[in-house]
């Protein structure tokens, strides 16, 4: 029996130290944020799948999943980016509520065409986020008392154009933004049940992800930048392939993409290129990791940092569309608590409370993470005191980690 046991610890140890396991540690530890909460996301969906017996990884739940949390997804991606300067935003909320009150006043109460109304209710968003932006960056009042100031009046404001009172519904045609869904145009099989489209558009996404990585991988070599082993690449590829198409496939069995999971690349694809790939990205990573060294570097942190909120505006006008899409009306308790959700999935997806670290996908996955949180205990019958209770935690959970991660780094 001491035998066998000293056989087997040897045979562990030689595993643990093996080459594959050094570099996939390796790897881990240089990418614990991304990789630690896409395993505690698959972790928690594997968790409710048992305790529900199934019925959270169906496909009309997994599309209901989107439709729920498309809104808190897009202020997510504005939040992270508000986070990355070292800064917050307790308005977005209001804003989203006030907005969708005016595209309610408009479409429902005056009848005004669909287009100029959400040109006119993004343009208030803009409005919105540029004027809390004038007294962040110019004026210099803190950001927590300018947005907690916004907070007030643009709920107040939303108060006072609604009279304290829900319109709805909306026209069909905007109302599809949050409750349609892609149709299904290339089924050449004419199959019944099954969306074809989406599987395809599933496949065309996975050839362009293959294609990305490829260029991505020879780009780096012919610059002599540090390449992962091409097995450590195919296999993290053949994952991330083997996701995506089970979640397109997961969908064509109900009703395919819905529209706001377009709207939502849209704003991934955007925000995606804008932090990784442009002067203005890497600008406010350069304020969030030390304010002052990147105005001395030649930053314009005052127009930056009014961009950011400008932005953010723009991004709590599309979440309060979606919002009130998806709701068919304009109530004036819309947006109630969303900026504690965007927040929580920005620091959830890995975003530091200090500033200057964190991604738009990251922020995307702690979204989804409270998301499918929610999902699964209201499936389970949860209490809403009890979700409360559960979702503080994982926050709390989220920045310690950050905390914990940034200390040993040190």
């Amino acid at each position: 029996m001491k035998k066998v046991l000293s056989k087997l610890i040897a045979f562990f140890v030689r595993l643990w130290n093996s080459p594959i396991v050094v570099t996939l540690r390796k790897l881990m530890s240089e990418n614990i944020r991304q990789y630690g909460m896409i395993l505690a996301l698959i972790g928690i969906m594997i968790f409710f799948a048992i305790t529900t017996g199934g019925i959270s990884l169906k496909p009309l739940n997994i599309s209901n999943l989107l439709l729920q949390n498309g809104h808190i997804l897009i202020l997510a991606v504005g939040m992270l980016i508000v986070i990355l300067t070292g800064n917050i935003d307790l308005s977005v909320g209001s804003v989203a509520a006030f907005v969708g009150a005016i595209a309610g006043i408009m479409m429902i109460k005056n009848d005004y065409p669909i287009i100029p109304s959400v040109f006119v209710a993004l343009s208030i968003g803009i409005a919105a986020g540029a004027w809390n932006g004038f007294w962040i960056a110019y004026i210099r009042i803190p950001a927590f008392i300018v947005t907690l100031g916004g907070m007030l009046i643009f709920r107040g404001l939303t108060l006072a154009v609604l009279g304290g009172v829900t319109l709805g519904p909306f026209p069909d045609a905007f109302n599809a933004i949050s409750s349609g869904f892609l149709p299904d145009t290339l089924d050449f099989l004419n199959l019944e049940d099954f969306h074809l489209t989406t599987v395809i558009i599933g496949i065309l996404f996975s050839l362009l992800y293959i294609v990305n990585v490829y260029f991505s991988r020879t780009k780096k070599q012919k610059y002599d930048f540090e390449v992962a082993p091409l097995w450590v690449t195919i296999l993290s590829t053949s994952f991330i392939l083997f996701a995506l198409n089970l979640f397109t496939f997961t969908l064509a069995l109900y009703r395919g993409f819905p529209n706001i999971s377009i709207i939502l690349f849209i704003v991934l694809a955007i925000y995606v290129f804008l932090t990784t790939k442009t002067v203005f990205g890497r600008h406010v990573y350069a304020m969030g990791g030390n304010y002052e060294a990147a105005k001395l570097s030649g930053v314009k942190t005052k127009f930056t940092m009014f961009m950011v909120y400008t932005n953010m505006g723009l991004l709590a006008a599309v979440s309060g569309l979606v919002y009130a899409a998806r709701l068919n009306a304009a109530t004036p308790k819309a947006g109630n608590l969303f900026e504690l959700d965007a927040i929580a999935a920005s620091f959830i997806g890995g975003a530091s409370a200090s500033g200057g670290v964190g991604s738009v996908i990251g922020a995307v996955i702690g979204g989804l993470v409270m998301g499918v949180i929610n999902n699964g205990m209201s499936i389970m019958s949860l209490g809403i005191d009890w979700q409360q209770v559960v979702k503080g935690l994982v926050l709390l959970l989220a920045v310690w980690f950050d905390i914990a991660t940034k200390n040993k780094s040190k």
